[in-house]
Order: C-alpha cells, then sequence, then structure tokens
C-alpha cells in the first residue's frame, strides 16, 4: 500500500530483518508479543463510512477510492497487502488483534489483553507507527510549538496533514468559531 502510495518503502526489509531478531529474544525472554493487525471486511462496513475521520483519512480507504482498480485490494481481510509477511508470522502464544483503525485500542480487546496479561510497559516495532499512535487531531499549526527542531514541527504537521488529521491556522479557526 505504501509503494501504490508513493512513500518510500526501502527500508522496509531492514525493519522486518530487526523486528525477528526482536522477536527471536523476546519470546524466550517471556515477553509478551501482540500483533495489531489493520483491515477491514470486503463490504468495508466496519472502515466508519463518510462520518469518520477513518473514511477521510486512513491511507487504504483514500487510495481505494481515488484509485478504483484497487477497490477491495488493500487492507481487505484476505488480501496480500492484509498480510503480515511471512518473516513475522505470529506463534503459537502470541496475542493476534485485528482493528480497524490507526488506533490499537479502539474498538478492540487491547487494553484488557496488556492488563490481564500484567503488561506494564510497551516496545514498538513495525511500519508506520508514526501513524498509529496518534489520534485523529485538529491541529492548528500556528498556535503549537514544537519541542526541538523546526523539522520536529514540519515533520508533525505533515504527519497529522497527511495522515490521521488536519491541519488549520488560528485565523481560520477564529473565522470558524465566530461564523457559530
Amino acid at each position: 500500500m505504501f509503494d501504490l502510495a508513493g512513500l518510500d518503502i526501502s527500508g522496509a526489509q531492514s525493519v522486518v530483518g530487526s523486528i525477528r531478531g526482536i522477536l527471536d529474544v523476546a519470546r524466550p525472554a517471556g515477553l509478551k508479543v501482540v500483533y495489531l493487525q489493520i483491515g477491514y471486511r470486503p463490504d468495508l462496513q466496519d472502515s466508519g463510512g463518510p462520518s469518520s475521520p477513518n473514511w477521510h483519512k486512513e491511507l487504504a480507504l483514500v487510495l481505494m477510492r481515488e484509485r478504483p482498480e484497487l477497490a477491495g485490494k488493500l487492507l481487505v481481510h484476505g488480501t496480500w497487502d492484509f498480510a503480515i509477511v511471512d518473516e513475522l508470522k505470529p506463534e503459537p502464544g502470541d496475542v493476534l488483534i485485528p482493528k480497524s483503525r490507526y488506533s490499537g485500542f479502539a474498538g478492540t480487546p487491547l487494553d484488557s489483553v496488556l492488563r490481564t496479561a500484567g503488561v506494564r510497559h510497551l516496545i514498538f516495532t513495525g511500519v508506520a507507527t508514526n501513524v498509529c499512535v496518534e489520534y485523529w487531531p485538529i491541529l492548528v499549526s500556528d498556535a503549537t510549538l514544537q519541542a526541538g527542531p523546526p523539522s520536529q514541527q514540519a515533520a508533525t504537521v505533515f504527519n497529522v496533514e497527511t495522515f490521521f488529521g488536519w491541519v488549520t491556522t488560528s485565523r481560520d479557526l477564529i473565522a470558524c468559531l465566530r461564523q457559530g
């Protein structure tokens, strides 16, 4: 999906190798391995529909609407894009939690799985973690300041606008609020 969207995936295989190395050590060390797998039913009824931010911002859904030849082929249960890469397939004892939102907590049992297992710390691996740990903000670009160099602000604005929210300015927000 990322490749079809024009995003650079050249580092993906290296990330897969790193995750494989971590899994090879994590399981024997007794760490709970939890997979979050985003995808949708073929009828997309679990995508949220036009009234949901997910419908407007989730990359697979956007691509399938913009490019009809991709309809039903991206992140749809049972398709190649939904599958976990062979090198990282879950093993017995791992937990696989399907999700239909960027957040692993929205509409899933993740919270109870982690609490029941007594998990207190999380280690994140995977592709697009910069997207999946955020939630539908409206960012006022000139009313926020980064902690770090200006490139951090630019990166945040890019991620919010592109993947999981909306960006506005204080002027536009004030005008909108004044209109009632």
